[in-house]
């Protein structure tokens, strides 16, 4: 029985697929999302209320949501598609580096994208500066994502797990990239590297087909 994945094009549902396809697990996508009135939205929110994708539903029942959570459950359950690392060190950097981006990125592209739900105020002004502020600090996030987790070595271009795709599809949201190629350049040449590899190009050109 294949496993349910809800998501939509160009959402983080596209790093779940990733993985999926690397540990060889079948699955269907459910497309549905908040931005797309005609999709599985009611379904989604029978299973996880929050209405987030990718939320994954397992063989047995069980449901899998936040992006982070999903791909180091992954990484457990199949250890043979070398997800996470296989040494404690390199395995604790990867872990890391899934969370940060989850706490820090992810959180951060949310409030730019709906700034509204985070405020009171009817002002457009407002909600543009706390967008403003948002971006600003998702920015900062990166940068010190390249400095710290992408120094030490954690996205690997041989062999891209779990972090490699969650780095390369959240990253190019909210002008991250635009941003990165001035002040971290070969941060952004590791990427473009990375996005040519037969793990990811796929699903990014089809994520991009829609």
């Amino acid at each position: 029985m294949p496993l349910k994945l809800f998501g939509s094009r160009g959402s983080g549902s596209a790093a779940i697929e990733m993985a999926l396809r690397k540990a060889r697990v079948e699955y269907e996508v459910v497309r549905a999302s908040a931005w797309e009135p005609d999709s599985a939205m009611g379904e989604l929110l029978k299973v996880n209320p929050l209405g987030q994708i990718p939320t994954l539903v397992l063989a047995d029942g069980t449901v899998l949501t936040e992006s982070a959570a999903i791909l180091i459950e992954l990484g457990l359950r199949h250890p043979e598609a070398r997800l996470l690392p296989e040494g404690a060190g390199g395995r604790g950097l990867a872990i890391r580096g899934l969370v940060f981006i989850a706490a820090n990125c992810y959180s951060a592209v949310s409030i730019v994208d709906y700034p509204e739900r985070w405020t009171t105020s009817k002002s457009d002004e407002t909600r543009e500066s706390v967008r403003s502020g948002a971006r600003a600090a998702l920015h900062r996030s990166w940068e010190i994502f390249a400095d710290s987790i992408g120094a030490a070595g954690a996205l690997s271009a041989e062999e891209p797990g779990a972090l490699a795709f969650l780095t390369v599809v959240v990253s190019r949201w909210s002008g991250a990239r635009k941003h990165l190629k001035e002040a971290r350049p070969a941060f952004v040449e590791a990427l473009e590297r990375l996005e040519s590899h037969p793990a990811i190009a796929p699903v990014l050109r089809e994520h991009r087909a829609a």
